[in-house]
C-alpha cells in the first residue's frame, strides 16, 4: 500500500514513460494495493487499472446491492454493480463472492478497462504478475531468506542481492535443465534440498568442468546427472567423460 507509488515512479522514469504510453500501461493489482488513494493516483497519472479493492467492508456493502449473480467457477458467484465510489474516471466493478469454510466472503475489483463479461473480466485479472508467490515466498522457505539477518543494513543488503543471484541462476538451471523431466514440477524448496544436496564431486580441467560423479545409490542420481550434462553442454559447450 505505502510502495505503490514510490516503485510506479521508478518503473516510470526507468522506461521513460509518456503520457501517450502510460495509456497504454495496465497496472494489475491484488488488494493491498487497491486503495482509492492509489488507484486515484494511477488514474490522475494516465494509467490504466485492473485491480482489487481494499475495503472487505465495502466489498460486503456493495454484494448487498448486486441484482444478479452468475457462476464463475465451483466456488465461486461474481455480479457486475455501479460504483458508489469516485475515482475520476468511469470504472467498471465487479464483487466475488465464494464460499470459504462454510462463510461467504466477499471481494471486489476495479477496472478502467471494458469487457464483454465478468468471466473475461476476472480472468483478466488472474493474470496478474505472482512475483510474491513465485519469488518471495519461494525466497523465503527455499533460499531460507527470511531465517537469515544481518545486524548490519549494508550486510543485509548484499545478502538480498546474493539471494535474488541465487533465485536468478536456479530459475535458468530449473527451465534449461529440468525441462522434461521428472523434476519438470519440482518447485525451489526442493530443488535445493533433494537435488542440490545430491552427494557428488566436480573434475575441473584447465578452469573448465569436465566431468560431474554423483552418488550412485541415490534415487535421483542418475536422471540428474543427464539434466547437468545437458545444461553444462548447453552453458558451457562443455564435453563432459
Amino acid at each position: 500500500m505505502q510502495c505503490l507509488q514510490q516503485a510506479v515512479l521508478g518503473v516510470e522514469s526507468s522506461f521513460e514513460l509518456a503520457p501517450e504510453q502510460r495509456k497504454r500501461t495496465l497496472y494489475r493489482l491484488d488488494g493491498g494495493s487497491g486503495t482509492d488513494e492509489n488507484l486515484r493516483w494511477l488514474l490522475a497519472r494516465g494509467y490504466q487499472v485492473l485491480g482489487k479493492g481494499f475495503s472487505g467492508k465495502r466489498a460486503k456493502a456493495l454484494a448487498d446491492s448486486v441484482s444478479r449473480w452468475d457462476v464463475y467457477d465451483e466456488q465461486s458467484l461474481l455480479g457486475w454493480v455501479a460504483p458508489p465510489f469516485d475515482l475520476g474516471q468511469p470504472v467498471q466493478v465487479v464483487v466475488k463472492r465464494r464460499l470459504h469454510k462454510g462463510k461467504l466472503k466477499h471481494s471486489y475489483y476495479v477496472t478502467t478497462l471494458s469487457f464483454p463479461s465478468k468471466k473475461a473480466f476476472m480472468q483478466r485479472y488472474n493474470q496478474r504478475g505472482g512475483a510474491e508467490i513465485e519469488q518471495f515466498r519461494a525466497d523465503k522457505s527455499g533460499l531460507h531468506l527470511s531465517a537469515r539477518r544481518k545486524r548490519n543494513f549494508m550486510a543485509q543488503k548484499a545478502l538480498v542481492l546474493l539471494t535474488d543471484l541465487a533465485h536468478n541462476l536456479l530459475a535458468d538451471f530449473h527451465s534449461q535443465a529440468l525441462a522434461d523431466s521428472r523434476f519438470a514440477d519440482w518447485g525451489l524448496k526442493r530443488i535445493v534440498r533433494d537435488l542440490l544436496a545430491v552427494p557428488g564431486r566436480l573434475y575441473f580441467r584447465a578452469r573448465q568442468l569436465k566431468r560431474i560423479d554423483l552418488l550412485a545409490s541415490h534415487p535421483y542420481a542418475d536422471e540428474l546427472i543427464i539434466c547437468l550434462e545437458r545444461y553444462c553442454n548447453g552453458r558451457c559447450g562443455s564435453d563432459f567423460e
